[in-house]
């Protein structure tokens, strides 16, 4: 069965790492068609807007547009325009100043233009909408063959030109990825935590297993010395080997609590739900632990004796057994206990009010932690393994229940379970 487990794991592993790979290339992808999707669309823009420059151009010198295409891709961001006819520098930069402003291509921009006089391309200018400041070309404008009228014009930031018109999609691209990563993060943390978790389990298990023989020997021995009649007729050897008796019971009540925790979270517990009657439960609970503790006072306060709910009663005993062992453990006065229910609609208040030290507003809410044991006057003096409550709450979660705890307004805490469908 476990390599059943591991081998579902593995596949639901494998799969969502096949899943975030294949996401990762499909948005890549699209990322990169976007890209080129824009840059098809910057060279019709820039085409088009070069088109309407030279019908500017020829209009100046009251000519007609040539019906061959003047303009001529010669890379990614350099076009060559042929005019075929003579025109002015500072005319062309205006027309070109404005036409891309009617085009709201706002990128940086330089050109040159062919002079017959000196059979080569003389650089005109560079031309930023952002910036004032003048820049020198370190690109080559070449010389074209067969053309005497032209200008070339080569864009040098098209690149993130085009990164920035794409802004919006990089920014949900980016929050994708950093989606996936935490996702990858957070799996690998679950892992790093259950594998801890089976560490510490199986710690658990093995030392309270190691535990359990030797005690089982010191109960067995101490049970034999206890019956001797040398024993029995002194009084001080009597009484030692009824503390031997009584705290090996004790740690031996721990290791139990301890295994079947163990046992429970490695595999959920079965409940046998039936009707129970709260008030005879809870008043059997309250004499076994007044075989441990006299003093005890505990005060029923119930609308009705007959009052049922619907739940496990091993596990149900055991949790009221728990609670109000609890109490008692950490009251540094005369325990004193009210057990109180509360009908609210279909649903009830089941609620244990003790006179205890309390707990501080810090730390009340790890009260149901495992291993957590709240540190006050009494957690010195008091053995366990902050397990009571822990367990409580475990029974409470399986029943579909909701526990709580508070402090109460003069001493002591308030465990609180909501309870629906009481009969």
């Amino acid at each position: 069965m476990p390599v059943l487990k591991i081998n579902k794991l593995n596949v639901v592993l494998v799969l969502g790492l096949v899943a975030i790979i294949g996401i990762l290339v499909v948005q890549f992808f699209w990322t990169k068609q976007a890209f080129n999707n824009e840059g098809k669309k910057f060279s019709q823009t820039v085409h088009i807007t070069l088109l309407h420059v030279v019908d500017r151009l020829y209009k100046l010198d009251n000519n007609e547009f040539p019906l061959k295409n003047p303009i001529n891709k010669i890379s990614n961001d350099y076009y060559i325009v042929n005019v075929n006819n003579d025109f002015d520098a500072q005319v062309l930069e205006y027309c070109l100043k404005t036409e891309f402003e009617r085009s709201n291509l706002l990128t940086d921009f330089e050109y040159a233009i062919y002079k017959c006089e000196s059979d080569e391309m003389v650089y005109g200018n560079y031309v930023s909408f952002h910036e004032k400041t003048e820049k020198k070309s370190s690109f080559h404008f070449p010389k074209q063959k067969n053309l005497v009228y032209y200008f070339a014009i080569r864009f040098p930031n098209e690149t993130s030109y085009l990164i920035g018109s794409l802004k919006f999609w990089l920014v949900l691209s980016g929050i994708l990825v950093l989606v996936l990563l935490i996702y990858v993060y957070s799996i690998f943390t679950i892992l790093q935590q259950k594998k801890y978790s089976e560490l510490q389990r199986d710690f658990i298990n093995n030392m309270t297993h190691e535990f359990k023989t030797p005690l089982s020997s010191i109960l067995i021995a101490s049970n034999y010395l206890a019956k001797q009649e040398s024993i029995g007729a002194d009084e001080k050897l009597s009484k030692y080997t009824g503390i031997i008796i009584d705290q090996s019971n004790k740690l031996n009540r721990h290791i139990e609590k301890v295994l079947n925790t163990a046992k429970s979270d490695n595999a959920p517990l079965a409940l046998d739900k039936r009707e129970i009657l709260l008030v005879p439960l809870i008043n059997n609970v309250i004499d076994q632990i007044r075989l441990k503790h006299e003093t005890l006072k505990v005060r029923l306060d119930f609308p009705d004796e007959q009052v049922k709910i619907y739940a496990d009663e091993f596990h149900f005993t055991n949790l009221v057994y728990n609670v109000i062992d609890n109490s008692v453990k950490y009251c540094e006065t005369l325990p004193e206990l009210v057990i109180r229910f509360t009908p609210e609609g279909n649903t009830c208040r089941l609620e244990f009010v003790d006179n205890g030290v309390g707990i501080p507003e810090k730390k009340i809410a790890y009260v149901f932690d495992k291993f957590y044991r709240i540190p006050n006057s009494r957690s010195n003096e008091v053995n366990g393994f902050g397990l009571g409550l822990y367990y409580v709450k475990k029974i409470c979660l399986l029943h579909e229940w909701r526990i709580n705890a508070f402090n109460n307004k003069l001493s002591g805490i308030t465990i609180c379970l909501r309870i629906p469908n009481f009969i």
